[in-house]
């Protein structure tokens, strides 16, 4: 898989100056927590699952989350169970399927050794399961869980933790949580692929929501814990984890929101500014403005909920050419003994070692979602991912 692996070659060659990479299940975890992307939630008790999976890998989506947890009712869960284990025999079932990335989200650390041994050989198509609520004392068992699972099926599994707990919005109780969630995942460092935050747990605990123009940064104690998040688990220091963006609540149905305006052109004779307004008048500026706060505060990918909201976060997540340029100078081997140096856009000035970091992960960018040509944006990107 790859992303933006659904266009067709000639499109991708025409909007890439650096194609996104291939990868597979089994490629390194570094690259894997970085190429997560919109990771697109679906409740585990859909009738059709497997041609769902298949249809959103069709249209771009690189990893799914089936969820045995909040979106589906208590009384469901034995049901939703059940229909995983059919719908993964359906996938591994047809040949050359190919789904992304899959997570199963779970409510308890013994369902999960419970759901591969039902799966097993099917167990060849997960990649790992989703903890909720994840504080170290709930946190361990799912990963010691996790990990006997993994030892007794010999297929690699990640962990996903969901950090959404009130003991990490609490401030009295925040850093104690925080240096105990370090701890647990420190622990199980191999096994955990990223930490998501779930951000509409902490607005629940204080009875808010935000608005389809607000974003998470514009609700502070949420911002708030966001921060602290990225500063004790999100550092570049080698001791962090990919923490992704929370999730945003608002759609529209995508061909409504695009194809009016995108059809009249095979490729992009619409301007940029109108298709600005179109995204505002469907409550999509929102999340564009949230997408790009979640880069400016070190998060990575997205957890979505509809299929709407992925091209949007793919389409920002690609580097581009200036961002490439930086990088690939500030990393030159013989800059290694820092300095200041001037862009090769000559609108800033790169210093060496105080970038050099930023210059690692967007070069790890780059690599998972390719670079933009050096005269493509954002909007050519979203115009050429919308199905014709």
């Amino acid at each position: 898989m790859r992303h933006f692996g659904h266009l067709a070659p000639e499109v991708r060659q025409r909007l890439f100056h650096q194609e996104p990479c291939a990868f597979t299940a089994d490629s390194p975890a570094r690259l894997l927590s970085a190429a997560l992307g919109a990771t697109l939630y679906s409740p585990a008790t859909r009738p059709r699952l497997a041609d769902d999976i298949l249809k959103q890998a069709s249209s771009g989506v690189v990893s799914m989350v089936l969820c045995l947890e909040d979106s589906i009712d208590d009384a469901d869960v034995a049901a939703g169970e059940e229909n995983l284990v059919r719908q993964f025999a359906d996938l591994a079932a047809r040949p050359g399927a190919e789904p992304p990335l899959l997570f199963i989200r779970v409510r308890a650390p013994q369902q999960i050794p419970d759901l591969v041994r039902r799966l097993g050989p099917c167990v060849r198509l997960l990649s790992g399961f989703v903890l909720p609520k994840f504080t170290e004392e709930r946190g361990l068992p799912f990963l010691e869980a996790l990990a006997a699972a993994e030892t007794a099926s010999g297929r690699r599994l990640f962990a996903m933790p969901v950090l959404e707990s009130p003991e990490l919005l609490y401030r009295e109780s925040r850093v104690d949580t925080l240096e105990g969630i370090a701890r647990a995942v420190d622990k199980f460092r191999d096994r955990v692929l990223a930490l998501r935050l779930g951000v509409t747990d902490f607005c629940s605990s204080y009875g808010l929501r935000r608005a389809p123009d607000m974003t998470a940064y514009d609700v502070q104690i949420v911002a708030s814990v966001i921060a602290d998040v990225v500063n004790m688990l999100g550092r570049a220091d080698g001791t962090g984890f990919t923490v992704t963006g929370p999730v945003w609540e608002y759609f529209r149905a995508p061909e409504r929101m695009f194809k009016p305006q995108l059809r009249q052109s095979p490729f992009l004779e619409v301007q940029a500014v109108e298709l600005r307004e179109k995204l505002i008048e469907h409550a999509m500026d929102g999340l564009l403005r949230e997408i790009s706060l979640d880069q400016a505060n070190g998060l990575l990918g997205k957890t979505c909920i509809h299929p709407s909201h992925v091209l949007p976060v793919h389409a920002l997540s690609v580097v581009s050419h200036e961002e490439f340029s930086d990088a690939q100078d500030i990393l030159r081997p013989e800059r290694g003994g820092g300095g200041v140096l001037r862009s090769a856009y000559t609108n800033k000035m790169n210093e060496v070692k105080p970038h050099r970091a930023w210059a690692e992960r967007t070069l790890l960018r780059a690599e998972v979602f390719g670079v933009a040509g050096e005269d493509v944006g954002f909007v050519e990107l979203l115009a050429a991912g919308i199905p014709a």
